[in-house]
């Protein structure tokens, strides 16, 4: 009887501290709290991307998601607000994951189904990996070629997708890799072209 009589007397204070704590402004002052951290970890990541660009000329669809080690390489990613479709420039280094040959290698299939295997333990992989068609892009100002492909992912919330992948060689003498993917049925090349177009060097 005494333990439950404790119980009810403990939730009645613990009600009466919430109420108290709201009437004294306590939850503008939680949502202050959470805005603040919250622009300032976007306020890192957006610093942390400068090292692989100059981002500032992208319009206000998209947005810097995270700064990432994405299989031992350092990565940015961002997303297009609206549509949700994601792009990623994996900086390789001057030990290219790809180079613009192997973009425009017939037997490019194989050699991105390989760097697929080589992270298929990682939290995504990729399989069934189709060449659908190539093209030329504009990256960090320079027109490269890229080829857009067709995947099975699994981890991911959706299993088929689209996107592009097209190599770099920037002004330092670094590799990256341009990604874009995006749902098969919604991703958009003008999104991509939109993004990658307005990304400058550092």
């Amino acid at each position: 009887m005494f333990r439950l009589i404790k119980i009810f007397f403990n939730a009645v204070i613990l009600v009466l501290a919430i109420i108290g704590f709201n009437a004294i402004g306590g939850q503008k002052y939680v949502e202050y709290v959470k805005c603040n951290v919250t622009k300032y970890l976007q306020a890192r990541v957006e610093e942390n991307a400068k090292k692989f660009g100059n981002f500032s000329n992208l319009h206000d669809e998209f947005e810097i998601d995270n700064t990432v080690n994405l299989f031992g390489y350092s990565a940015v990613i961002a997303e297009h607000k609206i549509s949700g479709q994601k792009m990623c420039i994996i900086d390789s280094k001057k030990k290219p994951l790809l180079s613009q040959s192997d973009i425009k290698n017939p037997n490019l299939e194989t050699k991105l189904q390989e760097l697929a295997n080589k992270f298929k333990y990682q939290s995504v992989s990729f399989h069934e990996i189709k060449v659908i068609s190539r093209g030329m892009i504009k990256v960090y100002g320079q027109s490269v070629p890229y080829a857009k492909f067709e995947a099975k992912a699994n981890k991911l919330p959706f299993s088929d997708l689209t996107g592009i992948i097209a190599s770099v060689t920037t002004s330092d003498g670094s590799e990256k890799l341009a990604l874009a993917i995006s749902e098969k049925k919604k991703y958009s090349q003008l999104i991509t072209e939109e993004f990658y177009k307005n990304i400058t060097e550092k």
